[in-house]
């Protein structure tokens, strides 16, 4: 029997954001009080937001975060991809919270039984949350700091075959169906091409998701018309939130490394949508 006790520690604090308490807060703060508040008409059903370092791509990020800021959620679902081990099924940390610098997150541990009671390839497992992992990590300061109290069902996808998306998918929908969750999708776009071809790139995703064509994404994908490192958290996600009702979506922010650093030679993708 697995013994659900232990708390993941803050692995990637200090590094991909700051460890100190008050200086997140403070960089945390900053982040969300640049971010416009959109004019949604229904509740955020679920967002997809990119996992680089605060520096590089916090403000996208904060885009996103901004909507749901003070938003009541019976559970925030965290949809990741594992960059470091590949293993073949959906992994669940088998533990009680996650650690950020502002706090513990706990997890939500009915929903995480129904969750992995659905299909024997969702799994307790802590591969996908070595300490070295950020993809899911770094969406935690912002949920704790937009919604202080949450809980949360952390999944990392060791592969994301359509077989797996399907899975997961067929999961959430049933075991979110009577419940008001939140759906964040982890995942950046291209990866190291110029800026043109990154652009160029990047904007299938952009077309995909703001017309809400999950099916559409996975084709683009499929054929490397375009890139995400996170495209089935991205496409389960999208397809999670059609079935709890969404009917809408909306990019709120694109940019690119470059935007940042000014290095138009090497540029990572970064996208903030929402599905309401």
């Amino acid at each position: 029997m697995i013994q659900r006790n232990e708390i993941r520690p803050a692995g990637v604090a200090g590094l991909f954001y700051p460890a100190d308490k008050v200086i997140l807060e403070r960089d945390l703060s900053l982040l969300l009080e640049s971010a416009p508040l959109a004019s949604l008409p229904r509740p955020v059903r679920a967002m997809i937001v990119p996992h680089a370092g605060y520096v590089y791509s916090g403000g996208v990020a904060a885009r996103a975060y901004r909507q749901i800021m003070d938003k009541t959620y019976d559970a925030a679902i965290i949809i990741a991809p594992s960059h470091h081990e590949s293993f073949q099924y959906i992994a669940v940390y088998p533990g009680k919270a996650l650690r950020t610098p502002l706090g513990d997150i706990p997890l939500h541990q009915e929903l995480i039984d129904e969750i992995t009671a659905a299909h024997p390839d969702i799994r307790f497992s802590k591969r996908g949350f070595a300490l070295n992992e950020h993809s899911l990590e770094v969406q935690l300061p912002f949920l704790k700091w937009v919604i202080d109290g949450i809980k949360i069902v952390p999944l990392m996808m060791g592969h994301q075959a359509e077989d797996f998306i399907n899975i997961l998918h067929g999961a959430l929908s049933q075991a979110l169906a009577r419940r008001n969750c939140l759906l964040i999708a982890s995942s950046d776009l291209s990866h190291f091409y110029s800026d043109e071809k990154a652009r160029a790139l990047d904007q299938l995703v952009i077309d995909a998701v703001s017309d809400f064509a999950p099916d559409r994404l996975y084709e683009d994908i499929e054929h490397r018309r375009c890139e995400m490192c996170g495209y089935g958290p991205a496409i389960t996600a999208m397809k999670v939130a059609r079935d709890c009702g969404a009917t809408e979506a909306r990019v709120l922010l694109y940019r690119n490394s470059g935007d940042i650093t000014g290095d138009r030679h090497g540029v990572v993708g970064y996208l903030a949508g929402v599905f309401y």
